[in-house]
């Protein structure tokens, strides 16, 4: 169902530039304005504990891993019951951590299963001057009035059968709203008019690439990736078994490449026009599992699977977290917890330690520095550069499962319990 109200306001509020005015200081995406996880921040604290450097800190009721974003002096995330009947979205003052919304927007009355891992708020919200959108998922789209709190329009018609839980994020492009699902029994991305939410295109996945996938293989939860490519733009989404380009205005499929199996997480990222993303995990005839990292050429039409692969690495089973990328060096720590440095160009590794934890929150570049959060509260700060070098690492009392925002020189932290502000 589709519900509307107050567009008038909408409309009025919505002549404004495309991609939120000023987004060097805000935080309007999942991993940052450009979604590339670099933060223009030039100085933030390299250590902190629970008792010491914390401006402030707030508890946020329910659990939900979707990070926050930022807009002028407004934090927003998602949150949910433990068992995924009331969704949330909860706002809070940037400089002092009050609350100043807490909406109940979905209360579902079929609530589908998910990974004990997962949460029912996973998908991080994107925000723009006077809306904010959030979405859970199957369970429902919604935007907000982001300076009364009013539901301006919802979906609650989108569906698939996610079975772990939702994942991926919406992604903001001009007057589009773009939506990723894909389930075992369907797969499609869809375009919103973030004006009214209204369909403007949707694009059904290929089927000839998860014909030979069990059903429980077809699933996927990217956050899909806009890059431009000599003058074009691309919305590049990588599935269970086949990474597409689409342009992101119409839906129309640029290319396709197919490769891997099931449960694709990580988003694409990209430097130079290079496209980097890990496949859905496969096993081999030893009978390991295993991803590839791959590296595509993405000029190009049609399928590109035997013609644009520059390179793929293998990793670990199941790539959670999105590896960040800087001066042609990708940075990241795989499945098997290993934290490592690897080059853009050929993909050979440059350096790796052993992490004891699993990160899933995915990395931040921030004040020359590179932030990673552990499921287990560990932070580990590295400098960016071909020779390994740990210039922090501590332990905080919450596990980090959302990625964190880094803006004004202010890390904006969720962990599982709470929500706060380092400086």
């Amino acid at each position: 169902m589709m519900k509307f109200s107050k567009p008038g306001l909408f409309i009025l509020l919505m002549g404004l530039p495309v991609m939120c005015q000023g987004q060097d200081n805000n935080w309007t995406q999942f991993r940052g304005s450009k979604l590339d996880g670099i933060s223009n921040v030039t100085s933030v604290p390299l250590k902190w504990s629970d008792d010491s450097g914390i401006i402030w800190k707030t508890d946020i009721h329910g659990k939900g891993w979707s990070s926050p974003v930022i807009f002028s002096d407004q934090i927003w995330i998602t949150t949910a019951t433990d068992d995924g009947k009331e969704m949330y979205a909860v706002c809070l003052d940037f400089n002092s951590g009050k609350v100043l919304y807490d909406i109940k927007v979905f209360t579902p009355s079929d609530v589908q299963g998910k990974h004990s891992l997962n949460s029912y708020a996973t998908p991080t919200p994107c925000i723009e001057k006077g809306f904010v959108y959030v979405h859970y998922g199957s369970s429902g789209t919604a935007c907000i009035n982001t300076t009364s709190g009013a539901i301006v329009w919802t979906r609650t018609d989108l569906k698939c059968k996610h079975v772990q839980g939702p994942g991926s994020s919406p992604v903001l492009y001009k007057n589009l709203l773009i939506l990723h699902y894909e389930g075992t029994d369907v797969r499609f991305i869809i375009a919103l008019d973030k004006k009214t939410g209204k369909t403007v295109w949707k694009k059904d996945r290929p089927e000839k690439p998860y014909e030979p996938l069990t059903v429980i293989g077809r699933k996927a939860y990217v956050t899909p990736l806009i890059i431009n490519v000599k003058g074009r733009d691309m919305l590049i989404s990588n599935g269970a078994a086949v990474c597409n380009a689409y342009d992101p205005s119409t839906g129309e499929e640029i290319w396709s490449l197919t490769g891997g199996a099931e449960s694709t997480i990580a988003m694409p990222f990209s430097e130079k026009s290079i496209v980097y993303y890990y496949t859905g995990y496969m096993v081999d005839p030893a009978g390991t599992d295993y991803s590839d990292l791959m590296a595509i050429n993405p000029e190009g039409k049609g399928d590109i699977t035997a013609t644009n692969v520059l390179w793929k690495k293998r990793s670990g089973r199941l790539q959670l977290l999105t590896p960040v990328i800087k001066d042609g060096l990708i940075y990241t720590v795989d499945s098997n917890n290993n934290l490592m440095c690897i080059e853009a160009a050929t993909g050979k590794e440059v350096w790796t330690t052993r992490m004891r934890s699993n990160f899933n929150a995915s990395p931040v570049i921030a004040a020359g520095h590179i932030y990673f959060f552990s499921v287990r509260g560990d932070v580990v700060v590295i400098k960016p550069g071909r020779e390994m070098q740990i210039i922090s690492q501590f332990q905080i009392q919450n596990p980090v499962w959302a990625t964190p925002a880094f803006l004004r020189n202010s890390i904006i932290l969720r962990t599982d319990k709470y929500l706060c502000k380092i400086n």
